[in-house]
This record gives structure tokens, C-alpha cells and sequence, in this order.
């Protein structure tokens, strides 16, 4: 067994509520009002489209907005892993990893465990540079009962409604997360940030046209157990591989797409995707120059020329 490895759940593909475009010679995100259901195999224009995509827009029509699916584990934090996350623009790198108590941040001596105060507070992470990020696994289907499909998202909303669902849904089927027959549903709002413009986050119910009190009572947990499906030592699996590594992302495989995706270097933005900040400022190579110096000062340890941004698609 390798060390330092995480061993995450298998993905056969992914969920996304938007999009990398070209722009100008430019890769750039951008937001969409439905779900996509990709492939693992990238091509410059973006991921290709999952056979699973076409057959869900054959039987809920053109526009995707929810989708069946059931779930990998009955620990709610296992199926939703989200924490306060800093990557390194040029490499894919994460940096640093924390849940607003603890961090994990990677120094020229090592990774070390050291205080989350959370991004507000943090001097390493003033300037936006340090951003929420969730990764939800969900099953599609009964092809494949171990392999899922990932949701990322850096959005609050997206988020905190997923987290509280889970608990939620944890609490009131008795723990039988893996069992129940849920929706992963599209849904919109508008803010004051963004100027009456919809954001759509992604939320988590039981299927159109199940009762709570249906959904628990057709969760196959038991019929499960008797044919020998043993959960709690699967969920127990899970919980050992994600403490086997440093960070989740790795470098070579997600860390890039991640920073494609959610962190382009011509903007930046909230949490919602809003574009902040005034025309005619300090540019942002400027403000980071500034705060590498700054952290060179006080005896930290970054990667040189640091490209970091905090737009989001959710």
C-alpha cells in the first residue's frame, strides 16, 4: 500500500452546473441553468458528454434540472467532503486544507497540521485567495454500485444546502443514507449580489413523487445486509482512504481541472459568482506580488509567481 496516497471513492464521471469555454484565446468558466453529466475523458472543448446525460434528457427532456441517484456511504461526510481549500494556480497544487479549526498546509519543511482560523481571519488567505470547496459522490443508476459520478463546487449556497440536507435526511431515515431513493435537484435564487441575475446551487430531496415517510420505508438497507452488503465496513474503507493522503486532489489528476474550472486568472469574483473589484485598481498580479513579499517576510513557504483568482460558477 502506498503511502500518503488518498484513496477516494471511484469516479466514472462527472456532474457539473456549467462549463470551460475559449474566450480570446482564454479558458474561462461559465455558469449554465441545467445539469451535464460528463465523461473522464477531457478534450479541449471541454468534457464529453456521458452516455448517461443523453438517456436522462430523453425521459426528463432537453433541460436537465434533476437527477435520481442514490448514495455512496450513510456518513453524510463522507458522501459531501467540503473544507476551506487554497491551490496553487500554475501547478494545481493544493496548498492548504481547512475546516475553519485546523488546517493541513504544505511548508518547504513538510505538511503540517496547523490553525483554521477561517478565511476572514486568515492572513494567508486575505485577498480571496482561499476559497469553500465541496465534492459530492453520487450513484447514477445500477450499473456500477461502487463507481460515482462528482459534483465539485466552490459555491456556498450549493454547499451549505447539501451539507444540511444530508444531516437532515441522516437524522430522519435512522442513518440509512445509502439506501434512501433521493433527487439531486437544480435550484434558483437571486441576491442582492447579483443584481436580480439567478444563482443556481444544486440541492439534495427525495424523488418527485415519494413521501419522506415512502422513501424511508423503500430504503433497502436490510434486504442489503441479508445478501451479505456489509455498509459499515464500506464506509469504514472510505474513511481510512481519505486519511491515507495529505489532500484529496492530486496534482496531476484534479488539482489543474479544478483550478480551470473554478479559478480563472483574468477575474475575480464571490462565493455566487460575482465579478468584484473596480476598473483602473491594482491589478491582481500587483496585489499578488504584494502578498508573496508580505509572506516571504514572515517565513512562509509558497510556490514561486503564485496566480491565484476566486471566480466560481456556483
Amino acid at each position: 500500500m502506498l503511502k500518503g496516497l488518498a484513496l477516494t471513492p471511484p469516479v466514472i464521471g462527472r456532474i457539473s452546473i456549467g462549463k470551460v469555454i475559449e474566450r480570446n484565446g482564454k479558458r474561462l468558466p461559465e455558469k449554465d441553468d441545467e445539469f451535464t453529466v460528463t465523461s473522464q475523458v477531457q478534450t479541449k472543448d471541454g468534457g464529453i458528454n456521458h452516455l448517461v446525460d443523453e438517456a436522462l434528457r430523453k425521459t426528463l427532456g432537453a433541460k436537465l434540472r434533476s437527477i435520481s441517484v442514490r448514495l455512496l456511504f450513510d456518513d453524510p461526510d463522507l458522501n459531501l467532503r467540503a473544507n476551506y481549500s487554497m491551490f496553487d494556480r500554475l501547478t494545481g497544487r493544493q496548498v492548504c486544507v481547512g475546516n475553519g479549526e485546523t488546517c493541513r498546509r504544505s511548508l518547504s519543511a513538510g505538511v503540517q497540521t496547523l490553525p483554521c482560523p477561517s478565511p476572514e481571519a486568515c492572513d494567508l488567505a486575505k485577498g480571496g485567495y482561499c476559497m469553500p470547496y465541496g465534492r459530492l459522490n453520487v450513484r447514477i443508476g445500477d450499473e456500477d454500485e461502487l463507481g460515482s459520478f462528482m459534483f465539485r463546487t466552490t459555491g456556498f449556497n450549493s454547499i451549505r444546502t447539501l451539507s444540511a440536507r444530508l444531516k437532515y435526511l441522516h437524522a430522519v431515515s435512522g442513518g440509512q443514507l445509502s439506501s434512501l431513493p433521493l433527487e439531486l435537484r437544480l435550484r434558483g435564487k437571486s441576491t442582492t449580489k447579483s443584481h436580480g441575475t439567478p444563482i443556481y446551487y444544486v440541492g439534495l430531496t427525495v424523488r418527485t413523487g415519494i413521501t419522506m415517510a415512502e422513501a424511508i420505508a423503500r430504503a433497502e438497507s436490510e434486504v442489503r445486509k441479508a445478501a451479505g452488503f456489509d455498509q459499515v465496513a464500506l464506509d469504514e474503507a472510505a474513511k481510512l482512504g481519505f486519511a491515507d493522503g495529505a489532500f484529496e486532489e492530486s496534482e496531476e489528476e484534479e488539482g489543474a481541472a479544478v483550478v480551470e474550472e473554478f479559478f480563472p486568472n483574468e477575474m475575480e469574483g464571490d462565493a455566487d459568482g460575482n465579478v468584484i473589484g473596480a476598473p483602473g485598481g491594482r491589478g491582481l498580479a500587483d496585489k499578488l506580488g504584494a502578498k508573496a513579499a508580505q509572506l516571504k517576510t514572515a517565513g512562509e513557504s509558497l510556490p514561486q509567481s503564485p496566480v491565484w483568482s476566486t471566480r466560481t460558477l456556483r
